[in-house]
């Protein structure tokens, strides 16, 4: 069942978001006693997966057993469960699925003269169903199918009023051909590329990324696994793992290409760590700002810190620009410092809260994506802030060290 959510204007309160709804939700399935409910978001990509969060692929690849692999599920679902990282865990595969089992006496069978497949066909049709036909009516096509009504097919008793035929046309009660007892077993025996498995599915609590919460079920299953099992992702999770971490790799190339522009501009590698020290102050306010609403480090996040590394540089070139031209004027370095911070302190605030207050809109977002724009505008928002405010005293302090550092090295300037 997939319920429609009334419309973001209508939804204004905490209690009626997404979140707040499925843990309300879950914690009422859980009073469910004899079935099993779950709760779950539908998946950010359609077609890549049939639910919200990870799937989690448990396999068995020595042959340990269906109820060592329901075992280890169980061990790893109740110990994420314990986990702030982990919220709503479920699976379907279980080995105690009641069920019947019918044993043909074969022999008995063909002496009577009736066919293994009409035994066959008539319990498929009356207990199953069975397809007859197609019939074309109004223009659609229509399947038909055969099955018994559901008051003739409720219990093991219904099985001995059903009847087969002889290849003489004579009608044989069914229940003097088969055996019937009651066990219990899987529903079903899932596999995953060629292993018999059983999928995990859950998702990331609010305030930790997707990443964080498949790090917690690598985690839990090196812990509870034994030797001869292993797991795999599928599902959108798979796809997550395939495309790989790339934030760290392009934010260190975002500072290569800033570092190397820099160098160019000021025609020196000492001076551009002079500008580059400042995007710390940016990173440490994004973090903190993020940590304060609860939102995690996920890929607008990311984009953010980007963001902030040519923001927060924005800033400190308007300050060491200034000071090196003081300097080479001949004033002293301390001096230029200090000046080019008071005479440069109003452009960097004009230009640092025009920015600041053109992003504050994604900050309080509402509607439709607004996730995604809460975390994209407190992390700039939040950079901007510290670093804009920490620059105006951090940024002469890095001027200073690195530059009489630079002029008492043996390459100083004349």
């Amino acid at each position: 069942m997939f319920p429609v959510l009334a419309p973001w204007s209508e939804r204004k309160s905490k209690g009626t978001q997404i979140d707040s709804i499925l843990a309300s939700v879950r914690k009422k399935f859980a009073g469910i006693q004899g079935a099993q409910a779950v709760a779950f978001n539908a998946p950010a990509i359609q077609g890549l997966s049939s639910t919200g969060g990870f799937q989690f692929e448990l396999e068995d690849r020595t042959n340990l057993g269906l109820d060592t692999l329901q075992k280890v599920m169980g061990e790893i679902i109740g110990a994420g469960q314990k986990r702030p990282e982990l919220v709503g865990l479920f699976a379907y595969f279980s080995v105690n699925t009641p069920g019947l089992y019918i044993e043909l006496d074969r022999t008995k069978t063909k002496t009577q003269g009736v066919s293994i497949s009409e035994v066959f066909q008539t319990l498929q049709g009356y207990l199953g169903s069975l397809y007859v036909n197609d019939f074309n009516l109004y223009g659609q096509v229509y399947k038909v199918f055969i099955q018994a009504d559901a008051q003739y097919r409720n219990t093991m008793d219904d099985i001995s009023r059903l009847y087969v035929r002889t290849d003489r046309g004579d009608l044989v009660p069914l229940d003097t051909l088969i055996d019937v007892s009651k066990i219990v077993g899987p529903e079903t025996i899932t596999h995953y590329n060629l292993y018999r498995s059983a999928e995990i599915d859950g998702d990331n609590a609010p305030g930790y990324s997707s990443g964080q919460a498949m790090d917690t079920m690598v985690e839990l299953s090196d812990q509870y696994m034994p030797e001869g099992m292993g797991f795999e992702w599928s599902g959108i999770s798979y796809q997550e793992i395939k495309a790989g971490n790339l934030a760290p790799l392009i934010f260190g190339l975002s500072l290569v290409f800033v570092f190397l522009f820099l160098a160019a501009l000021y025609e020196s590698w000492a001076m551009p760590f002079m500008v580059m020290l400042a995007v710390p102050l940016a990173l440490l306010g994004a973090m903190t700002a993020q940590w304060m609403r609860g939102l995690s480090d996920d890929i607008y996040c990311q984009i953010g810190l980007v963001m902030l590394i040519g923001l927060a540089s924005k800033n400190a070139i308007l300050i060491v620009e200034f000071a090196k031209q003081r300097r080479e004027e001949g004033m002293p370095v301390q001096e230029a410092a200090m000046t080019a911070a008071l005479i440069r302190l109003r452009p960097i605030l004009m230009t640092a809260f025009a920015f600041i207050l053109g992003v504050f809109p994604l900050v309080v977002a509402s509607g439709a994506g607004a996730n995604s724009r809460h975390s994209l505008g407190t992390a700039v928002f939040g950079g901007m802030i510290v670093s804009t405010l920490l620059s105006l005293i951090i940024v002469p302090v890095f001027y200073v060290i690195i530059e009489d550092l630079r002029e008492r090295g043996p390459n100083k300037p004349a």
